[in-house]
């Protein structure tokens, strides 16, 4: 790959402290393949086989340095572990406030609302709290930006970034030279394309499967395990108990805003977007021809008639959710909705979910699915998540809030 006369870079202290992430090869382009299957977040690879980068390897070297795997950066090193973390989407800065780590974070997405929608799910965690308040919002980060943040690490995919306009491969290059390394996956969403450029480096994983790298990247496996084991215990306490296919509602997942135009999401399509609804098993109110995401009117829906309707960002203290169930009550075609009759329109969190969410949603949306058989879903109108009996909890929040605090 080419790259930029140094004259033309702004070189910080890290240039000269920390060596540059060495990628699968010694170079930027190299290939990154491999990795395992998760059982209920399954994956698949469009990648060669036979090669082993994108393995959740953790190699110690002889200078003390480690290195972690994964697609599309491939080896990555690191001297130390990261201390001030870079971040665009929220499964990768949930990842790091999973591993206690939430505070270290200085960018991300619309901080302000995931902030709120985030310390919607904090007050069930005993002695867990977050702060991503005036956060500098990176959904398109400058690399001025970057060299001003001075970050140890970034957790943002270098092709989502490089598909960006005003970025190219050699500005990927300087940052992770310059500033800090790459470590982050984007289109492991829904499993789309990324840019030609970087496709043949490419590896789809789980929520989970990327959790075990990030954690790798700190140092905290013994967190992520832990969590992990939770997880475990609450995939099998579900899989142990659905009902049979042909019990299971139908169901749609909606952002519902503007109900002349609605933005309707399939609940069975591949990536970790809907790693919170796939091990519950729905069936898609929407069939297979239907794309992962669509724009459709109330008629539309109407033709679907969901049983079940979950309203995304619905839990977010700005949303009304009475207000969404009032727009549908009061139309006159959305009143004959199954799910409208029967009172089932559902809050829901967030589709980019690190692993705290992923836990709590796949409780929630349990109970909201089949209450007959987890519980009772709480009638939602405001405020942090329900305050759930602790006979009727599908995970112990007790655990969960140490593996966060690092009480393991």
């Amino acid at each position: 790959m080419a790259r930029e006369d140094n004259r033309h870079r702004m070189p910080t202290r890290r240039a000269y402290l920390k060596g540059a992430s060495a990628l699968l090869g010694g170079g930027l382009l190299a290939g990154c393949l491999g990795g395992n299957a998760d059982s209920a977040d399954t994956t698949t690879s469009n990648t060669t086989a036979g090669t082993t980068a994108g393995d959740a390897t953790n190699t110690a070297t002889d200078s003390g340095s480690y290195t972690v795997s994964m697609a599309p950066m491939g080896e990555v090193e690191f001297d130390d572990v990261p201390e001030s973390i870079f971040t665009r989407l929220t499964h990768l800065a949930g990842m790091a406030f999973a591993l206690g780590r939430g505070d270290d974070v200085n960018a991300m997405h619309a901080p302000g609302y995931y902030d709120a929608l985030w310390n919607q799910f904090t007050p069930r965690l005993d002695g867990v709290s977050l702060d991503w308040t005036g956060l500098y919002s990176s959904w398109k980060p400058s690399r001025e930006k970057l060299y001003e943040l001075d970050s140890d690490v970034h957790l943002a995919d270098p092709a989502s970034v490089y598909a960006l306009s005003g970025w190219n491969m050699d500005n990927i290059e300087e940052v992770r030279t310059n500033i800090g390394p790459w470590f982050g996956n984007q289109f492991s969403d829904t499993h789309g394309q990324p840019p030609e450029e970087w496709a043949d480096r490419y590896e789809y994983y789980g929520l989970w499967e990327m959790f075990e790298r990030v954690a790798k990247v700190f140092r905290a496996e013994d967190q992520y395990e832990a969590l992990a084991s939770v997880r475990s215990d609450l995939l099998d306490t579900v899989g142990a108990n659905l009902p049979p296919e042909d019990e299971r509602p139908s169901a749609v997942l909606v952002g519902a805003s503007d109900l002349q135009s609605i933005y309707a999401y399939r609940l069975d399509d591949p990536g970790f977007l809907t790693a919170h609804t796939r091990p519950l098993a729905p069936k898609s109110a929407f069939g297979p021809d239907v794309e992962s995401t669509t724009t459709v009117d109330m008629e539309a829906l109407a033709e679907a008639d969901p049983d079940v309707i979950f309203a995304l960002g619905g839990m977010h203290p700005s949303t009304d959710i009475e207000a969404i169930r009032n727009g549908f009550r009061d139309s006159e075609v959305g009143q004959k909705l199954g799910a409208v009759q029967n009172d089932r329109i559902y809050a829901q969190g967030a589709r980019y979910q690190g692993p705290i969410l992923n836990l709590f949603q796949i409780e929630m949306t349990a109970k909201q699915l089949y209450p007959d058989v987890f519980g009772e879903w709480p009638t939602y109108t405001e405020g942090p998540y329900p305050e759930i009996p602790t006979e009727e909890r599908l995970f112990d929040r007790q655990r969960v809030a140490d593996a966060i605090n690092g009480d393991l």
